[in-house]
This record gives structure tokens, C-alpha cells and sequence, in this order.
């Protein structure tokens, strides 16, 4: 694109290294904020370009989404550089792992001028705002559920009551965690006769088919279990 202005921003949380090839081929580095009076004089800066500007940002958590909605809004052409292309396209072009902003910079200029970039659709702009970060709400929600099963399934259970996993047939058998959340140990179980569990465990372990033999068994399995002793009195474990 001739007459072009190109613009490579490598976003950070407190400033930002940019690098300004104007169309005469001349190149500029500046280190910006992420301040309003910043983004006016980047702005400025730009305005008085004669031809048309490119801007190449490279996301970085959202610390991106406030100078990219900003440049979007004053009319500029924001491209999207995906971090993993810079990478790979560093490492080619540099023939090297090393990483700093400056040559970041330099990277997203060289993609953005070869045109291997993406379209940035501003979501404030492009009113899908609130869907996204419902998404993203979402996300985090079944990532911490994720890791708190995974980390029951994977520390707790071997030491404390291994023998229990095997009733549990689905990452979504909330039956399972109740059970899980009443009786934490085996001595918890056993505490118990056979018939006080079965009939204080009955409204806890869901809609099972043939429940008081399931009961019965998992009662089996308490008493043969192998876990760690934990004091039967202790209800801390209860309140996690």
C-alpha cells in the first residue's frame, strides 16, 4: 500500500513501545502510556500523515482494548496480530527465542505490512460487549469448577478415600460431590451402622436405581477403605 503509514503497537499494562514507519519509509519508536493525553498525541501524531494508517495491535490480556478502542473510534484502520504469530514469526525472523517489546514491534510491523493480520472488531463498537464478557464469566466459572474437580479427583480422593472414585461415572454427577461434601472420609461412613447411613444418606445420593443396595455397597467400601485416618469428630472438612 503506498502513501501508507503503518503502525505497530506492542501493548503492556502500564506503557506501550510502538513503531511508526511513515510512508516516506522513515521510522519513528515511541513509548506511550495508557493515559488519555497519550492516546491524543499518538492521535496528533497521526492525523498529520497525509495518507491512510494502519494500526497493528497485539492483544495482551485487555490491556489492549483501551488504546484499540480509542484508535478504532477516531476512524483508524486497527488490525488484530495474534500473539502466536508474532512468536513464530520472530523466531523466523530473528532465527532466535529471544524476547523484548522493541523487536516485538518490529515483528508486528513486518506482519502488518505483509498483510498477515486479522480484522479488529472493537466489541464496545460492535455491540457484542456484554455477550463477550458473559463468555468469558462463564469460562472462568467452568475452569474453577474444572480445577476443583480435577484437584479432588487427583490429591484428595488417593489419600483419603480412594476407593470412592469409582462411583463416580460423569464430570457432572453432582450427587456425587454432595456425597463427597457429607460424608469427606470413610469414618464419616462408619460412624454409622449400615441402616442409620443408608437412611441419612437416602435424600443425598440422588435418583439412583436400586439405591439402598448402592448404599449397602458404598457402606462395603467404607469400611474396607485403605485412606488416610482422619478423626471422625472433625467436622473442618465439611465447611470447605
Amino acid at each position: 500500500m503506498t502513501n501508507t503509514t503503518f503502525v505497530a503497537i506492542d501493548i503492556a499494562k502500564v506503557k506501550n513501545d510502538i513503531l511508526v514507519e511513515f510512508s516516506d519509509g522513515k521510522r519513528r519508536k515511541l513509548k506511550i502510556f495508557n493515559r488519555m493525553e497519550d492516546f491524543i498525541e499518538l492521535d496528533e501524531l497521526l492525523r498529520a500523515q497525509s495518507g491512510p494508517c494502519v494500526v497493528g495491535v497485539e492483544p495482551t490480556s485487555n490491556y489492549h482494548r483501551p488504546i484499540s478502542y480509542f484508535l478504532k473510534n477516531k476512524g483508524y484502520d486497527v488490525r488484530f496480530v495474534p500473539s502466536i504469530g508474532v512468536a513464530r514469526t520472530r523466531e523466523a525472523l530473528h532465527n532466535s527465542w529471544d524476547k523484548n517489546d522493541p523487536k516485538d514491534a518490529q515483528v508486528i510491523l513486518h506482519m502488518l505490512k505483509t498483510g498477515v493480520t486479522q480484522i479488529y472488531h472493537d466489541p464496545v463498537i460492535n455491540g457484542f460487549n456484554d455477550l463477550q464478557e458473559l463468555s468469558k464469566t462463564h469460562y472462568l466459572i467452568s475452569l474453577r469448577k474444572t480445577k476443583t474437580q480435577h484437584s479432588l479427583l487427583t490429591h484428595y480422593l488417593p489419600l483419603y478415600f480412594p476407593e470412592v472414585q469409582k462411583y463416580m461415572h460423569a464430570s457432572r454427577a453432582e450427587w456425587f460431590f454432595k456425597m463427597l461434601h457429607r460424608y469427606p472420609t470413610p469414618s464419616c461412613i462408619t460412624k454409622f451402622s449400615e441402616e442409620e447411613f443408608i437412611k441419612d444418606a437416602w435424600s443425598v445420593s440422588g435418583r439412583k436405581v436400586a439405591k439402598e443396595a448402592f448404599l449397602k455397597d458404598l457402606y462395603a467400601t467404607a469400611g474396607s477403605s485403605i485412606g488416610v485416618p482422619i478423626d471422625e469428630d472433625s467436622q473442618s472438612m465439611k465447611n470447605v
